[in-house]
């Protein structure tokens, strides 16, 4: 059943329950679509999940992607895994977030050993180069969607300015900004609960989109000791074997066992996603371990951006040269290989663990109005933190050097505008008149603009 409302038609009954296979096919599409980095992967989702398919309601969907922008790792991979074990549990999760990291690590895997056997990528980069203009259309598309529902009053609104101006102009660290703007919805729940109520933007989401499968219904999973423990000690163990394995294999002492070692760090400490870990790992992987040479992180930077999933993927790129470069008897291509493989285990078992650790509690969490009114206040915060990132990218989109302006508390992407990429600037332009003006769609969209930057690959 179904009613017409200011010219649209808004379906008055939830979808049915997808199933599990329908489910495996949505996000192995999804994963083989995410361009864009967290800001278009988001947006994808949104647009797919709850708008397309309306599995989740906006609510529910901003309420997981509170959580998630609050650990350590990619947060969307983290969306993608809590969205699923919202529709079918553990597996569901398993399979969600396994299938958003694997076409993206194949395809760093294929430029990652041709780099390193040639240093030649030219038809990928052509090709991703139309990509990411139509990405930046929908990233655009999506932040004005998820603005428009999530910023109900004048101090969501403020929130979400106040995020973004620490963000973009100062610089302030992402686990910070998230945790300021929870306290205050915190704080503010307890004064003034109105104006931090979760479900005032849920109503509206139904009214402009419908009911969805996963709205105010909770899973029937209880948070227990027994269950947390249980959740570690699988996922705990998942996270360790290879440690020990390649330590017995190759030696402790062994770039592999250091490989696996340093990057299992790396996943405990990623807050803000592959760009806040970039400096850190450059500089231990150039200056303390050898593995790479100067510039080659910026190098692999570029293949992560351009290639489908979690822009950490940059670090597979990393762990594939330090051991193809020191491969411990093996063929060094094959050595990269393992390398590449647990470094992307090392990085993404523990986004697993902390979503099925956690998750039960946060769904729990819904019923708190003060620790309701937290994420609510983080969901506001997040739209400033997708606004920066959407800005961020485009600048990367359209200009071919960005720089940082330093005065004083001042730190801030800067464009370099005598770089200016007019033919990207235009494709961009096109993107978002398709994006918006027609109903083309979001995969033929991707499809038109990826053979056009292959087009614009054979040009002289």
């Amino acid at each position: 059943m179904s009613v017409e409302t200011a010219g649209t038609t808004v379906p008055q009954t939830a979808p049915d329950h997808p199933s599990f296979a329908e489910m495996t096919a949505v996000f192995a599409r999804i994963g083989l679509m995410s361009f864009g980095g967290p800001a278009g992967q988001i947006a994808l989702m949104h647009k797919v999940l709850v708008e397309e398919k309306r599995w989740i309601s906006e609510t529910r969907f901003l309420h997981a992607l509170n959580y998630c922008t609050l650990l350590p790792g990619p947060e969307a991979q983290q969306l993608a895994t809590y969205i699923g074990w919202l529709l079918h549990g553990t597996k569901g999760g398993v399979v969600a977030g396994t299938l958003f990291i694997i076409p993206g690590f194949l395809v760093i895997l294929a430029l990652s050993a041709s780099y390193a056997l040639f240093q030649q990528t030219d038809i990928l980069t052509s090709l991703f180069y139309g990509i990411k203009a139509a990405v930046l259309a929908i990233v655009i598309e999506a932040v004005i969607r998820v603005s428009r529902r999530a910023l109900r009053n004048g101090v969501m609104i403020a929130l979400a300015v106040l995020a973004f101006i620490a963000l973009y102009f100062f610089a302030v660290p992402f686990p910070l900004v998230v945790l300021t703007a929870g306290i205050v919805g915190y704080v503010g729940a307890r004064q003034r609960p109105e104006l931090f109520a979760v479900g005032g933007h849920g109503g509206k989401a139904k009214a402009d989109i419908g009911p969805a499968v996963i709205d105010e219904n909770v899973p029937r999973v209880d948070p227990s000791w027994r269950r947390a423990m249980g959740v570690v000690g699988v996922w705990g163990s998942l996270w360790a074997l290879p440690w020990l394995a390649v330590g017995l294999v190759f030696g402790w002492g062994s770039t592999f066992a250091q490989v696996y070692a340093f990057f299992s760090q790396m996943a405990v400490v990623t807050f803000g996603g592959a760009y806040a870990v970039l400096a850190y790992v450059a500089q231990e992987a150039v200056v303390t371990f050898g593995w790479l040479q100067p510039g080659e992180m910026i190098d692999g930077l570029a293949l992560a951006e351009t290639t489908p999933g979690p822009l950490v993927l940059v670090l597979t790129f990393v762990g594939f040269l330090a051991t193809y470069r020191d491969s411990a008897g093996l063929d060094p291509l094959w050595a990269g290989f393992l390398g590449a493989a647990l470094t992307t285990w090392a990085t993404f078992v523990p986004c697993f663990l902390w979503i099925f650790l956690g998750a039960p509690y946060i769904e729990r969490l819904r019923s708190n109005k003060a620790l309701s009114g937290a994420l609510a206040a983080i969901t506001a915060a997040v739209v400033g933190v997708i606004l920066n990132l959407a800005i961020w990218f485009g600048l990367h989109v359209v200009f071919k050097e960005v720089g940082r302006l330093l005065w004083g508390p001042l730190n801030m992407a800067v464009p370099m505008f005598h770089t200016i990429d007019w033919l990207a600037l235009v494709l961009c332009l096109l993107a978002a008149i398709l994006v918006f003006r027609t109903r083309i769609g979001m995969l033929w969209t991707l499809v038109l603009f990826g053979a056009i930057g292959l087009g614009t690959g054979l040009l002289p």
